[in-house]
């Protein structure tokens, strides 16, 4: 039995998706792509898939509990991680060009069942990643409705009936959160009924997002107070609180800011020159986010004392409580601004969360690994239905319920988890594959590959350390799984004991 859980896989040719989805790829390789990206094309290629709901959402709550105005270090550790796993991402990119992701790497090279550890992980990050965004949307939309339109909205209605306080749940005033389960349950039905995503809408929804944090640099810079910024560090007030412990804790929250840079990895496949330009794209492209994100933190906490942005939309309030202490700041517009960029913005990643989570299902339904219905694609539609009303029912029920802290939280672990995996695929398969084709190698790999594993299980275990109940009862409800359908039905065992029967 040992041995066919570390049986590996041989990834069959699969057509291209978005990344981050956890298709199949070719060790061999591929009909040849058109290589025209360069280094720069490759650096706004990441630039554009990383910019988004980080920001908007979990900047607030991870200053206001754990960094305060260091903050801003947090963003740089987190950064520092990604370049590493993004460095590996690039190499299994470039042997594999197609949209890979950590699930088809490890079934590729550690075998099934890290495969479906992984893959269970990776629901982490994109089912818990669409009720994390549409919590953010909802503090935002509710704003703009209150606030900007003068719509009555109560906020018993618009907030999780428990939270997250001194490592227990607690309950609040609220009852649900109703936006929340509203916009998952509307771009659930888009995505039931199929919907083909233009480059040029994304490219819109991208430049809006860009031009609302310009403007909030530069017009929010003017009513900073620099007193809002000391102590930088503040004291430490217990584990995770503040102190240099706090700021790697808010470094595993603010590391969801970061996802989507293995975009870059998986266009490896079409540089011109891949072992010069994947380095220069993903470094490059992580330098520019982070030097933006640390832009907006700076401003953030600046314009506001850091305690009062613990809430689901931190820089619509900090322009509020910007106006409350300076009644004559003329920042109406720009508040409207930011919540009308963050509903836009958000709404596009719940759309790309909620259409990737099925499509994982799917491909683990079709190596076996789960029941055969969550891989049955609508007749007419021609989506995968049923894995989407599961995925929507789900993502609906911990949006309305669940406090955004410990989403976040979550989404972060699943995704340091699969990113240290693709780590260590890279360095076990220098050695048991030293032949295959590299068009990218990671530089150093004896190095870069533990220091990335390292990196990433490092703040993996900062919020494992508060959550780590929640994650293990995660991961043995997926052993569970495993043991009582998966093992039995995967494709790849099967084929092995008929070979051998």
């Amino acid at each position: 039995m040992s041995k066919s859980l570390f049986r590996v896989k041989p990834v069959e040719p699969a057509p291209h998706v978005d990344a981050g989805e956890p298709v199949e790829g070719s060790l061999h390789g591929e009909a040849t792509l058109k290589r025209t990206l360069t280094a720069r094309h490759l650096v706004l290629l990441g630039v554009g898939a990383v910019i988004g709901a980080g920001i908007f959402v979990l900047t607030g709550q991870a200053a206001a509990n754990h960094a305060g105005p260091a903050i801003m270090l947090s963003f740089v550790f987190a950064g520092m991680a990604c370049a590493l796993a993004g460095l590996c991402y690039a190499e299994f990119a470039a042997m594999m060009p197609v949209s890979g992701s950590a699930y088809s790497y490890s079934y590729a090279t550690l075998g099934e069942f890290t495969a479906w550890f992984i893959g269970w992980c990776l629901v982490l990050e994109y089912l818990f990643a669409s009720s994390t965004v549409a919590v953010g949307w909802s503090g935002y939309m509710v704003s703009f409705l209150t606030t900007t339109l003068g719509v009555p909205f109560p906020a018993e209605l618009a907030t999780a009936p428990i939270t997250w306080s001194n490592g227990e749940f607690v309950r609040t005033a609220g009852i649900v959160n109703l936006p929340a389960i509203l916009i998952v349950a509307a771009v659930s039905g888009l995505c039931y009924v199929g919907i083909t995503q233009s480059a040029f809408a994304n490219a819109v929804v991208v430049a809006i997002k860009v031009a609302v944090i310009a403007a909030f640099l530069g017009f929010g810079v003017m009513y900073v107070d620099p007193a809002n910024w000391t102590p930088f560090i503040p004291a430490n007030e217990g584990p995770g609180q503040f102190g240099m412990d706090g700021v790697f804790r808010a470094a595993t929250i603010v590391f969801f800011a970061y996802i989507g840079f293995d975009a870059v990895s998986t266009a490896a496949g079409e540089a011109k020159n891949p072992q010069r330009d994947m380095p220069i794209g993903i470094l490059g492209s992580l330098v520019v986010c982070t030097l933006i994100y640390i832009s907006v933190c700076a401003v953030l906490v600046g314009m506001a004392p850091f305690r009062e942005l613990d809430t689901a939309k931190p820089v619509a309030t900090a322009i509020e409580l910007a106006m409350r202490a300076d009644p004559g700041a003329n920042l109406g517009w720009l508040k409207t601004a930011v919540e009308v960029g963050a509903i836009a913005g958000l709404s596009s990643v719940i759309l790309v969360m909620l259409m990737a989570q099925p499509r994982i299902f799917y491909s683990m339904s079709r190596d076996g690994l789960l029941p055969r219905v969550l891989g049955k694609v609508h007749p007419k539609y021609q989506t995968p239905h049923v894995g989407t009303i599961l995925v929507g029912v789900v993502a609906c029920l911990l949006a309305g319920f669940m406090p955004l802290s410990v989403l976040g939280e979550l989404v972060s672990m699943g995704t340091l988890i699969a990113f240290a995996t693709v780590c260590l695929g890279v360095l076990v398969l220098r050695f048991t594959r030293p032949d295959l084709p590299r068009p990218f190698r990671v530089p150093l790999f004896w190095l870069v590959c533990p220091l990335g594993v390292l990196a990433c299980l490092f703040l993996f275990l900062q919020s494992f350390m508060e959550h780590w109940l929640i994650f293990v009862l995660w991961t043995l409800l997926g052993q569970v799984i495993y043991f009582a359908y998966g093992y039995r039905h995967s494709r790849l065992n099967r084929a092995a004991g008929a070979a051998t029967a």
